[in-house]
């Protein structure tokens, strides 16, 4: 990490300066946040508890959330600590530690929606297989294989970031540190690691997103229009999140960045809003959890009353 960057500390303008506004952001992000960490865990916990939800796609969802608490953990906290200050400053090893981190998580939960519809697409086109190729073993090197994809694009674009001399200024049009405002404050011509940020990116965004879209073409078609009713209700959840996170990622990450305040509107949906939607979006729509949910909280009632 060591450079010939004289920048010791970035300030972060956040999403707005005035000051009522922060403070109803405050409140705001601090509610969405506790509902991202209590409704995933509550998913964790369900998924782990419950003998009927062992299936891959419940092994996949678990993780899913595990990833998504992660993910919006890295730049929330710090986000919503800043509604309360005024110098929202961050030092360089915190800020290269926070890119490293989104990029990790978010492109470990590009990787795992993509293996979900890998999943989906196995079970609905080929159920008389389904048990034989998404074996528990399958299924654990497919979220290995996440995690570890997730980490090599994040050293990529870390690497990458680091080595650009940062001398001033220091100010970043952002609520958390991201590769484009970054690289937008280094001391030299960076046109061609901005190629590179935005071809790494590029590729694993769009090469997934078309993985996913092949897999539910395949599946519409081959149910046929009888058919379609079933598979929108068994991956609609999926597709569902895939959009609302896959949008605004993808266009974020495909083009050089030009607009910074647009670009942090935009990031709000990838880092804040879908990590809270997913479980309501995976729950709402699924019997299985909603019983297992349900069970859950009956047992755990039942025992506090035994201890009464």
């Amino acid at each position: 990490m060591e450079n010939a960057s004289s920048v010791k500390e970035f300030i972060l303008l956040g999403l707005s300066d005035n000051q009522g506004v922060q403070k109803i952001c405050f409140v705001m992000f601090l509610f969405f946040y506790m509902i991202i960490v209590a409704g995933n865990l509550l998913i964790v916990i369900t998924v782990n508890s419950s003998r009927r939800l062992n299936s891959p796609m419940y092994f996949f969802l678990c993780y899913l959330s595990f990833v998504d608490i992660c993910y919006s953990s890295v730049t929330a906290p710090k986000m919503i600590a800043d509604f309360l200050v005024e110098n929202k400053t961050i030092s360089f090893v915190g800020c290269i530690a926070q890119l490293f981190g989104v990029h990790f998580f978010g492109c470990t939960e590009i990787f795992i929606l993509t293996v979900m519809a890998y999943d989906r697409y196995i079970a609905i086109c080929r159920p008389l297989h389904y048990t034989c190729l998404m074996t528990r073993r399958v299924c654990g090197r497919m979220v290995i294989g996440s995690w570890v994809g997730g980490f090599v694009h994040s050293i990529v674009q870390t690497l990458l970031t680091t080595q650009q001399p940062f001398c001033g200024p220091n100010i970043i049009d952002h609520y958390f540190c991201d590769v484009h405002p970054l690289l937008q404050l280094a001391c030299t011509n960076t046109y061609a690691v901005g190629i590179i940020v935005v071809a790494n990116s590029g590729m694993v965004s769009l090469s997934c997103f078309f993985i996913l879209v092949m897999s539910y073409v395949v599946i519409l078609v081959s149910l046929k229009t009888q058919g379609w009713h079933k598979a929108l209700s068994t991956c609609g959840s999926h597709i569902t999140v895939v959009i609302l996170f896959f949008g605004p990622c993808t266009f974020m990450y495909i083009r050089p960045s030009s607009n910074l305040s647009e670009d942090k509107s935009l990031a709000l949906f990838y880092t804040v809003i879908t990590p809270m939607l997913n479980p309501l979006i995976y729950t709402l729509r699924n019997e299985e959890v909603k019983s297992a949910m349900r069970k859950l909280w009956s047992r755990k009632v039942g025992s506090e009353n035994g201890k009464v």
